[in-house]
């Protein structure tokens, strides 16, 4: 192919790319070209598997197929990534929930400027249409749509699951998105009629993708270009050997791909790179850091006459604090989930209440296995390393049972199937044979103050000792926020975007 120049060139267009994609290419003389790697759909082309909020990560057929290293747990674990327009945000839960205030406020006690709830929650609301919430707090105009589900729209467990939760002591709140998101009650979800809407879908309109905006799909970048000297980018080079030139490179290509690109690019630990005989651009720690949500399936057969309908598959959730969070954080999710293969139930009818642990101690990393842009990364989620995770994931696990136990919830349940004990021990050892991932990885390339050695870029994603490259998207959240981070990253590309 001919090599191609661009003003900007958008690595991934996923849940930040294809947000940044839209917003720069508002500049009419700004030429932007958007790479993705996977198919490329019109937004009203979606196949039924990507835009049914029913489907998720693998089984939507577009995923990179990632898969962890075993760790203290023992075991592998399928990392699910978005291959495709809309990156994770077209495979994942759909759940609209966004960053704590004190998570904005740790990201503020390290140094970095312009990140602190105050300021970032006009972007939040900003992104969003939301249907109900104080005004204060939502948007009403924004390309993500935000539905609040009522009580009338969950299913008849998750009824169920939001009764027993206040009989057990857990207070309501009306909006996880408001002033006080503490407590049981429906999820908000950027879904509608069905439809999970994605990122490609919501800003990558059909007329958006005309002008002075290209979308390529099906396009693997290997490594970003540099000048001679090394000291700025200038382009990217794909697997198949196309030069792409460019006047700015951003990479979007989230937590596990912007990383693996930096590395191949020689940005990154220089005993790391001379290993793998990549010459040293920048000798920065990308990839030293890795921090994603781990959860548990405390799973239920259920009376096949009395759960009713499986629809949402997601639909409501317990946030709250473990006995050591720190101030303002909630760092348990109990959420209940259809999600569970119904087979594997005696009865033919399962549930899962999926407890996890938001704001985990243990951090991983995020290597090369090799220079190939085709051969995965070496993912380390390092998984209940830190006691102190195990400690507060049990924690949650022991109020997920007594939900599970108290009416009108108990009353669906014909018998616990995990941990389907109460010896202590034997409880940890099902949570470590079965713990798994919410699938929201983030700090790979860490964004952090000027004096901060283990921040890969600055406040605005540039990348440290070079011009003319940035990284925007989860992997530069300085470390894991307290909720799912789809949102999140749509506001951080917005943010950014905002003062390019």
């Amino acid at each position: 192919m001919p090599d191609t120049h661009a003003d900007v060139v958008i690595v991934g267009g996923g849940s930040a790319g294809a947000v940044l994609a839209a917003r720069l290419s508002e500049r009419p003389d700004r030429e932007v070209l958007l790479l993705e790697a996977g198919p490329a759909y019109p937004a009203a082309g979606y196949p039924p598997a990507v835009a049914s909020s029913s489907t998720l990560g693998g089984y939507t057929g577009h995923d990179w197929g990632y898969t962890s290293e075993p760790g203290y747990v023992g075991h592998p674990i399928a990392a699910y990534r978005g291959k495709v327009l809309g990156g994770s945000s077209a495979v994942n839960g759909a759940v609209f929930v966004r960053a704590l205030p004190a998570d904005f406020d740790r990201w503020s006690d390290r140094g970095l400027t312009g990140w602190s709830f105050e300021e970032v929650l006009d972007t939040y609301r900003k992104l969003e249409t939301a249907t109900g919430g104080d005004q204060d707090w939502h948007g009403r105009n924004g390309p993500m749509p935000v539905h609040q589900l009522t009580r009338d729209e969950l299913s008849p467990m998750q009824r169920a699951f939001v009764d027993a939760a206040l009989a057990s002591g857990i207070p309501a709140t009306e909006d996880f998105n408001g002033p006080r998101p503490h407590g049981v009650a429906p999820y908000p979800m950027n879904v509608v009629d069905g439809v999970r809407v994605n990122t490609g879908m919501a800003y990558l309109a059909d007329e958006v993708r005309e002008a002075n905006l290209t979308v390529r799909g099906d396009v693997l970048v290997d490594r970003v270009l540099f000048s001679e000297n090394g000291d700025r980018a200038v382009g990217v080079l794909t697997a198949d050997g196309e030069t792409i030139t460019a006047g700015e490179v951003i990479l979007c290509a989230g937590t596990y791909g912007s990383a693996a690109i930096l590395l191949r690019s020689g940005v990154g630990p220089a005993d790391d790179l001379q290993q793998l005989g990549i010459p040293v651009i920048a000798d920065l720690p990308v990839g030293r850091s890795l921090y994603d949500h781990p959860f548990y399936y405390n799973a239920y057969a259920a009376d096949p006459e009395l759960i009713g309908s499986g629809e949402p598959v997601i639909g409501a959730k317990v946030w709250t604090a473990s006995s050591d969070a720190a101030a303002g954080e909630l760092d348990l999710h109990i959420t209940a989930t259809h999600l569970i293969d119904q087979t594997l139930s005696p009865t033919g009818a399962a549930f899962v209440l999926a407890v996890a642990l938001t704001r985990p101690r243990s951090c991983g990393s995020l290597t090369l296995a090799d220079r190939d842009p085709r051969v995965a990364p070496r993912i380390d989620l390092a998984f209940l390393a830190d006691p102190e995770d195990r400690r507060r994931l049990l924690e949650g696990v022991t109020l997920s049972r007594r939900i599970g136990r108290t009416a009108p919830l108990a009353g669906l349940i014909d018998h616990e199937m995990a941990p389907g004990t109460d010896v202590p021990a034997d409880i940890e050892a099902s949570v470590r044979a079965t713990l798994d991932t919410y699938h929201h990885p983030t700090s790979t390339v860490p964004m952090g103050a000027d004096d901060d050695p283990a921040a890969v870029v600055d406040r605005l994603g540039a990348v440290r000792g070079v011009s003319g490259l940035r990284v925007v998207d989860a992997s530069i959240f300085p470390d894991a926020v307290c909720a799912a981070t789809n949102p999140t990253a749509i506001m951080a590309a917005e943010h950014i975007a905002a003062q390019l």
